[in-house]
């Protein structure tokens, strides 16, 4: 008790000694002044400027939608998830590295596009070629070329007919509003396709096992925990992943 008292009034001291010399040093580093200031733009450049800055963010701030619907990523994470929720392995492999897996594939089949976007839109617009305008229609067209190639018509048609457009004749006369949200159900479509093929050879192990757990008088023994090591196994021995990766490549 005598020791624990003799350690409080030390550190009682020295945090007054502390504050002391605190309170009457002189401070060595300036604390700097921020100011940001909001004012009206006083000539026409100083507008265009301005417009340039928030239409750059604006694409930024929407660039991770444009990545995941208007490329091939859609189809790709969904077949994925698919695979994963066939197998029963619930949380493995986990999101992060079933997104970084679509995401690092989405950039190898879409490298073509990205490359006539750079050759066609980016670079002449950064060598001073061609306009602003000029290099964003540029940068659409090779886009829609590449959504038009995996857009069914019936899709197509149900968003020109909603949007009372079937007068158009000409794949150029079609509008993007149109098109992107039927190429993004169109994917939709194909990966579940795709998903309800990857679970027939699961689904006929899981009717298998849970036949023979019943025949034995198992019932109680959950299917699930059974099945699952074969299909993993099943899984592996076919090898799998690239079976699945493969056929998505080739399906672009």
């Amino acid at each position: 008790m005598y020791k624990k008292n003799i350690m409080i009034l030390l550190l009682i001291i020295i945090l007054i000694l502390i504050t002391g010399c605190w309170v009457h040093a002189e401070p060595e580093i300036p604390i700097p002044n921020i100011d940001i200031n909001v004012r009206a733009a006083e000539s026409p450049q100083e507008v265009a400027l301005s417009l340039q800055v928030l239409f750059i963010l604006t694409i930024l701030s929407i660039a991770p939608s444009l990545l995941i619907m208007l490329t091939s990523f859609t189809r790709i994470v969904i077949v994925l998830s698919f695979t994963r929720n066939a197998l029963g392995t619930q949380q493995m492999p986990p999101n992060q590295v079933l997104i970084g897996l679509a995401l690092f594939l989405t950039f190898f089949i879409m490298s073509p596009v990205f490359a006539e976007i750079n050759d066609t839109a980016i670079r002449p617009f950064m060598e001073e070629q061609i306009t602003q305008a000029e290099a964003i229609e540029n940068a659409i067209k090779p886009i829609r070329n590449f959504m038009f190639k995996y857009t069914r018509e019936k899709d197509l048609a149900l968003f020109l007919k909603i949007g009372e457009l079937d007068s158009t004749t000409s794949i150029d006369d079609i509008p993007t509003r149109a098109l992107v949200p039927a190429f993004i159900i169109s994917e939709l479509k194909t990966a579940f396709q795709i998903g309800f093929f990857l679970f027939i050879p699961f689904l006929i192990i899981d009717m298998v096992v849970a036949s023979t757990l019943m025949s034995m008088g198992m019932m109680m023994l959950p299917p699930v925990m059974i099945s699952m090591p074969f299909k993993i196994l099943l899984f592996v021995m076919v090898d799998g992943w690239n079976l699945i990766i493969r056929s998505l490549i080739l399906g672009f």
